[in-house]
């Protein structure tokens, strides 16, 4: 076969479905399709309801396409969400999700007294909690993450996890193994999957599996990831000092970095792809300030009066209630919003523009905590389609704007599999 016509298959598990993409060798989508988890499952703990997605969106991709041109598989999940398993892979009890937390004062606890500060464990919804509440359950072989669960259904194996969600279970990413102070905290290592770097590959697909899909019997699976890291990888970001902004409720920030950092008190931690290690933090401010004073028409409307090129010279920190996260971390920190111009367009103006320079101190913050300096911006989320804000941001972030290539999470998981297609020879 031709290797400039392979392909590989990315899988997003979401919040509330499915949904699967092919690409070519090159990085093009070719197919693409989706399942709403509400089709199979009432409710979104429901593990085969998950599966059922799952199949639903990879069949709908796979009719557009040659099955027989597929070469790998990756698949991601929502960081945090876990459940115990029987060695067949079986559910032993109803899964924990990413925002579910842990209501067991020991177990927090014992994480807090164990684990060092820098550590993704901390906190009621962290895997490692989960681990500790499932962990005593009859029968549990594993306590594995949603992507490594859906894995299992590709390859049979039900014990094998990647870099990236295996963070919030107590990782070490820089040591690249489970820690000896995961044992001090109660937590049962030998029900630990073992972990192996997103993208890497697994093994190949299990005979039943490649029958049911119609793939080949030779086809790859491939370490999984976070759907966050899945969603920045899509974007085509790739290099150490490319960044992504995500413009939505909340303005999110996210780089490539040469060197890991670890800053609790911003609430940062670093996954590791690859060579490259990926750190960002959240800022209470964003899309929810705009909104809290202007409808989308009349953001449309008034965006249309506004020179980007022009400065206010008003000062705003834009936030709805006092508190921030990242790049302050300062629980107290007030909103700066005054003085409001008569002018609805003026004073939206200085919004954007506080928004924007939050953007900026947040990768300066970065560089500060130890990343190189920004390279480029690629942006992501419902703001991304202002583009006077766009250029106000470009203006103040005076880096090279690039468009994103997908904010698919499946491309992101599709690109994951390119690279371990490679890495196993196979395309």
């Amino acid at each position: 076969m031709n290797g400039q016509s392979h392909l590989v298959l990315g899988v997003d598990m979401g919040t509330s479905g499915a949904r699967a993409v092919a690409m070519t060798a090159a990085g093009e989508i070719v197919a693409s399709a989706s399942a709403k988890l509400a089709a199979f499952s009432d409710h979104h703990r429901d593990p085969l309801g998950w599966w059922q997605a799952v199949q639903a969106a990879l069949e709908d991709t796979l009719a557009a396409i040659d099955p027989m041109r597929v070469r790998a598989i990756g698949i991601d999940g929502t960081s945090g969400t876990m459940l115990p398993v029987a060695a067949d892979g079986a559910p032993l009890a109803t899964p924990l999700m990413y925002n579910d937390p842990v209501d067991d004062a020991a177990i927090l606890e014992t994480i807090a007294a164990h684990a060092p500060k820098e550590s993704a464990a901390h906190g009621a919804t962290s895997g490692l909690a989960k681990v500790l509440s499932f962990q005593s359950l009859p029968g549990v072989f594993r306590v594995i993450h949603q992507a490594d669960w859906l894995a299992g259904h590709f390859t049979g194996l039900y014990d094998v996890s990647d870099e990236n969600n295996a963070l919030k279970t107590g990782y070490d990413p820089v040591a690249r193994c489970w820690p000896d102070w995961l044992a001090r905290t109660g937590a049962r290592v030998d029900l630990l999957p073992e972990v192996l770097p997103a993208g890497g590959p697994v093994a190949t697909i299990s005979p039943p599996a490649a029958e049911a899909l119609g793939l080949p019997r030779d086809v790859v699976v491939v370490a999984g990831t976070t759907d966050g890291c899945a969603s920045f990888l899509a974007t085509g970001a790739d290099r150490p000092g490319d960044g992504v902004s995500a413009l939505g409720t909340t303005l999110t920030v996210k780089m490539l970095s040469d060197k890991p950092l670890f800053a609790p008190e911003y609430g940062l931690y670093s996954h590791r792809i690859g060579d490259m290690w990926l750190a960002g933090g959240a800022s209470n401010s964003g899309g929810a300030v705009l909104a809290a004073h202007f409808s989308a028409e009349r953001i449309a409307e008034l965006s249309a009066r506004i020179d980007p090129r022009t400065e206010t010279g008003l000062d705003y920190y834009p936030l709805t209630k006092p508190g921030e996260r990242f790049p302050i971390a300062d629980p107290q920190l007030a909103p700066r919003m005054e003085p409001r111009p008569a002018d609805d367009a003026e004073f939206l103006q200085a919004i954007l523009e506080g928004i924007a320079g939050v953007e900026r101190l947040a990768y300066e913050r970065l560089v500060s905590l130890g990343s190189p300096e920004l390279r480029s911006v690629r942006t992501v989320g419902g703001g991304a389609k202002n583009t006077t804000w766009a250029a106000i941001r470009e203006r103040k972030l005076a880096v090279p704007f690039l468009p994103a290539l997908s904010e698919e999470a499946a491309a992101g998981t599709a690109r994951l599999a390119l690279s371990g297609a490679r890495e196993a020879g196979v395309l």
